[in-house]
């Protein structure tokens, strides 16, 4: 089949808001280098390459290239890739098995409702991390651009995973987080020293009753100066929430909606959820809306 590609606008319903990101369709046969080169070519922070399945325990495999190399899933390109097949292949609504190029196995959803498709995944397990504190957080506060005063004290600077982690900080209120200037080089040095590549700022004093935070996420060292809209920021974010007792649950349940993106004027909304199991594990979904910029044949 011939390889196509999608420009898909991920956590909107409005082309040129969202996240974008690359879907290159029917993608096998492509050497690693030639995905790297098409992810440096469209320069979106994630370009998706859907494969076959390679086993009986999922349905497709996806992998993920920012326009400097392999990260191991991503969020929006996910939701991006599944509403291209959704668009490309006329699929119904229901669940499909996705394998990423680590092997991490994630259960998708496709839901259609007339023509609108929204795309939910579940996330891999919720891994809290390291808490920074002190001079490591003084330092990661200077590099954002943040002084201690602009935090808020009710939970920890800390590193969580859903698959692809984050540190996650907690600033004071709106006009802070669209005011952080943050300094690359200095962001890139900690993602060494700290273990994580992407950093997540946010608060919860939106003054939006319909979102519950409102975020920005940098990832120099891997070439994302600033993400438009993170899916695996807003699941780790879910996750943090319930575990530090931030946000009540209901039932054993947390829902919400976020907010990225406005401060490069891309903005697009994350619906979270998360759910306590036994032992208190932590199961964690996002949805979101997606939009098609454009669609073309990939001559490669």
């Amino acid at each position: 089949m011939p390889r196509v590609l999608y420009q898909v606008d991920a956590f909107t319903s409005t082309p040129f808001r969202g996240n974008p990101a690359g879907v290159v369709l029917c993608a096998a046969g492509l050497t690693d280098a030639q995905m790297l080169a098409v992810a440096r070519e469209l320069y979106n922070s994630e370009t998706a390459f859907v494969l076959p399945a390679d086993g009986d325990d999922h349905d497709v495999r996806v992998r993920f290239f920012t326009p400097t190399t392999e990260v191991p899933t991503c969020g929006h390109a996910t939701v991006a890739a599944h509403y291209a097949r959704a668009v490309e292949y006329s699929l119904p609504s229901g669940t499909w098995v996705q394998k990423s190029g680590t092997g991490l196995l994630q259960r998708v959803r496709v839901l259609r409702e007339g023509d609108r498709v929204r795309i939910g995944m579940e996330q891999g397990e919720a891994v809290f991390g390291t808490e920074l504190d002190g001079d490591r957080r003084d330092r990661l506060l200077r590099a954002l651009g943040a002084s201690p005063d602009d935090l808020i004290g009710d939970g920890p600077v800390q590193i969580v995973s859903t698959g692809h982690s984050k540190a996650l900080v907690e600033l004071r209120d709106r006009a802070t987080v669209d005011a952080l200037r943050p300094d690359p080089a200095a962001l890139t040095a900690l993602s060494r020293a700290f273990g994580t590549n992407g950093f997540f700022v946010f608060t919860r004093a939106t003054g939006d009753p319909r979102r519950l935070t409102w975020s920005r996420m940098f990832a120099p060292a891997i070439g994302i100066t600033e993400d438009p809209v993170t899916g695996n920021g807003h699941g780790p974010l879910g996750a943090y929430l319930v575990r530090h007792g931030l946000v009540p649950t209901v039932n054993g349940r947390l829902a919400f909606t976020g907010r990225q993106g406005w401060a490069m004027g891309r903005p697009g909304d994350v619906d979270v959820r998360v759910d306590t199991g036994i032992d208190d594990e932590l199961r964690v979904a996002i949805t979101g809306e997606a939009a098609t910029a454009f669609r073309a044949d990939l001559r490669i």
